[in-house]
């Protein structure tokens, strides 16, 4: 027995490093997607910056400087951005790669196929945030007190505020295809995400704060409402794909 216990505790060792081995491999493929999307960025950094402060500059303003770094600060800061989403897609995969071992044939299917429909989505709810509710906020921003108070925004806050929501709202549209995946994966029922609706709610308002660093209720409001129509559309397709799981046989494996 003592033998057979040692082996057996050998053997999860193994599996253990193997585990940490490939998944220090997908991080490291992460990183470098990272960098190459940054690098890829930094090229197009002034035209992005510009389509960035369309929505400001549209108004007739435009942002400071006020410290001597701000505008290295920015460059960076819109080039990662833009280097993410350009490297979500490899992102998506080395997950997707790294926890597909452990599910159904069926179930490898079904997340490779939703490489394609998390990047559509996320492209999406980025146009979404980009051309409705970052313009609406902008607007509700500079025209609030303004004419007692002058509206001289920064350019790292204005980056920031406008990053922060599109990049974040785009990661949000993709929850639809996630809990449908769960439900057809028997993990998740519609049943009981709709019992779940009050610590949703909850939830969904503290990531709304998150995403919107203002104290108004009008742009945390703007950001609340895509998400919880997001999350009732998530609640009938998983009613609507929800098979349960049926336990694993490894005997015929």
């Amino acid at each position: 027995m003592s033998a057979e216990r040692t082996r057996s505790i050998e053997e999860n060792r193994m599996g253990l490093m193997d585990h940490l081995r490939e998944l220090r491999t997908r991080l490291m493929w992460i990183v470098g997607a990272l960098v190459i999307g940054t690098l890829i960025s930094m090229i197009f950094a002034t035209p992005l910056l510009e389509f960035i402060l369309q929505p400001l500059t549209a108004l007739g303003a435009k942002p400071v400087a006020i410290g001597p770094t701000d505008t290295i600060t920015v460059f960076f800061k819109v080039s990662i951005t833009a280097g993410a989403m350009l490297a979500m897609p490899v992102i998506l995969y080395q997950v997707i790669a790294f926890i597909a071992p452990g599910l159904y044939p069926n179930e490898k299917r079904n997340l490779i196929l939703l490489i394609p429909g998390a990047m559509l989505l996320f492209a999406i709810g980025v146009a979404f945030a980009y051309f409705l509710l970052v313009p609406a906020a902008v607007r509700f921003l500079q025209e609030f007190l303004g004419d007692i108070i002058a509206q001289d925004w920064t350019i790292d806050r204005y980056i920031s505020f406008v990053t922060r929501i599109v990049f974040w709202i785009g990661v949000a549209f993709e929850m639809p295809l996630v809990v449908a995946f769960l439900a057809r994966a028997g993990i998740v029922s519609g049943q009981a995400l709709l019992g779940f609706w009050r610590q949703a709610i909850v939830i969904i308002a503290v990531m709304a704060a998150a995403i919107t660093p203002t104290v108004d209720p009008v742009n945390m409001s703007l950001v609340m409402a895509p998400l919880i129509v997001l999350y009732g559309f998530s609640v009938a397709l998983a009613f609507w794909l929800y098979k349960p799981r049926v336990p694993r046989d490894f005997s015929q494996e």
